[in-house]
């Protein structure tokens, strides 16, 4: 790993600004960092170091981050001129490119980001772990034979092993949060209407997803979020902008907190050994800086028919609907040969779905939002999970026969029971790497917090990652 690459973003952005490292030297290291790596990991699918250095020897706009090298994620986000496929072979074989700048882009570059290539992540984010049949599968730099976790694997792998110092990432059911957690770093999924989906998008999967990256440290996914936030004309609902930056909130100290621990999975019981070693280790270290920890949880959280069945229903739906906008978009029908058997099925569930059915779940979903936010409300500051229910998966593992590929889900309920309840909820959430278990594998833990306070969870993030640090840490 170059030496530049080894600070996180601040650092690097602090060197450019004292003039002592060029951002062309920043952008070199990268892809120096990107042709080393990527070979073995398959993080970067898309190299755009042709553009990274024009635009690193050019006139950079003068953001908190001018010159810091960054990746973006192939999905939910779009790059003017640059590819787009979101992990479909369909899209790849068209060729398709973008023709603008998302708002969370143009918002990157006018702090000075230099892009300088695009990541890996399952067709249309539908997996938690990267395996797409359009890009093959990246590895986990901790062990290659595992998965890096999904749906934002490539930018995590990318970020792990040391090619950037930060990357996109986005999360509709954990997608932030579960490549953290397996990679080893720290991956906060911002408050619903917190960052602009626009202006391709209001929603998407009707709130469940939004953007933000993936780091080693926690001030510099405050210092991105201060970046990203903050709504844009037309979004449909957009966060309260916080007192002062995430980056200031951050080095707030919290006070004594109450928070619950959860080291069960609500509704099923049983959990491996290594998260729940996880989980307990995070509570005892929480105990240490003053906080009271108690084995508590929302009892809405047993719901399994919201937390399965309606965030199914929400997905399969909004899955038909996009393979409908990419056929129109590209003037042919996508059939079933033009995509991966699960997607497939996924849309085919999700064409099922009549109007009334929809409005319902919707309806379901933000009761039990409701039902949740009650507990905060009752006197709780924060809840402590594991971030998985699983240690990391090895390449593979998820993998559905053809003539099942609903036996994949039912693998995938058992790794992510923690995850997909705080996005129909909206709340902010964060992964941290504060595990490792026997076999040298990153397990996370995972803090939610209620509405808004994404302040409470840097803040106390900041604090563990001071009494445990972890950015030390390389595969």
């Amino acid at each position: 790993m170059s030496e530049l690459m080894r600070l996180d973003a601040v650092a690097q952005a602090e060197l450019v600004r004292k003039g002592e490292v060029q951002p062309s030297e920043l952008v070199e290291a990268a892809i120096a960092c990107i042709e080393a790596l990527n070979p073995r990991l398959n993080a970067v699918i898309h190299p755009l170091f042709d553009r990274a250095r024009r635009e690193a020897r050019g006139s950079l706009p003068d953001g908190p981050f001018r010159g810091v090298p960054f990746l973006l994620k192939d999905l939910d986000v779009s790059s003017a001129g640059d590819p787009l496929h979101c992990g479909m072979r369909f899209l790849k074989q068209h060729g398709f490119a973008a023709s603008h700048d998302s708002y969370f882009v143009a918002k990157l570059r006018q702090a000075g980001f230099v892009i300088a290539g695009k990541t890996n992540t399952p067709e249309l984010g539908l997996n938690v772990t990267t395996e797409p049949v359009s890009y093959g599968a990246s590895r986990n730099p901790w062990n290659p034979e595992y998965s890096t976790g999904g749906s934002s694997g490539g930018s995590a792998a990318a970020v792990a092993a040391g090619m950037v110092a930060a990357a996109h990432a986005s999360d509709g059911g954990g997608s932030i949060r579960i490549p953290a957690s397996e990679c080893g770093l720290v991956g906060l999924k911002p408050t619903r209407g917190r960052v602009s989906m626009g202006p391709d998008h209001g929603e998407y999967w009707a709130g469940l997803v939004i953007s933000h990256a993936v780091t080693r440290t926690v001030r510099d996914c405050a210092a991105i979020l201060d970046v990203v936030a903050g709504g844009m004309p037309g979004d449909p609902y957009v966060a309260p902008p916080p007192a002062t930056s995430f980056a200031q909130l951050a080095q707030r100290d919290p006070g004594k907190l109450r928070i619950g621990l959860l080291d069960t999975i609500p509704g099923m019981g049983g959990l491996h050994q290594d998260c729940v070693a996880a989980v307990r280790h995070a509570g005892k270290l929480l105990e240490s800086l003053g906080h009271s920890v108690e084995l508590a949880y929302p009892i809405a959280l047993d719901d399994l028919d919201t937390r399965i069945n309606g965030f199914t229903t929400i997905v399969t739906a909004w899955v038909a609907a996009s393979l409908s906008e990419w056929s129109e978009r590209i003037g042919k029908p996508i059939t079933a040969s033009d995509v991966e058997v699960g997607t497939w099925t996924f849309a085919e569930l999700g064409r099922n779905v009549g109007a009334a059915q929809y409005i319902r779940t919707l309806n379901q979903v933000h009761g039990f939002t409701r039902r949740m936010s009650q507990w905060w409300a009752d006197g709780f500051d924060l809840l402590l999970t594991p971030t998985l229910g699983e240690p990391p998966p090895k390449i593979g593992a998820l993998a559905a026969p053809p003539d099942n590929p609903m036996e994949g889900m039912a693998k995938v309920l058992g790794l992510i029971p923690f995850t997909p309840p705080f996005n129909l909820t909206g709340q902010p959430a964060i992964s941290l790497p504060l595990h490792w278990n026997e076999a040298g594998l990153p397990i996370g833990v995972q803090l939610v917090a209620d509405h808004h306070r994404e302040d409470l969870l840097l803040q106390v993030a900041a604090q563990l990652e001071q009494s445990q640090p972890w950015s030390h840490r390389r595969p």
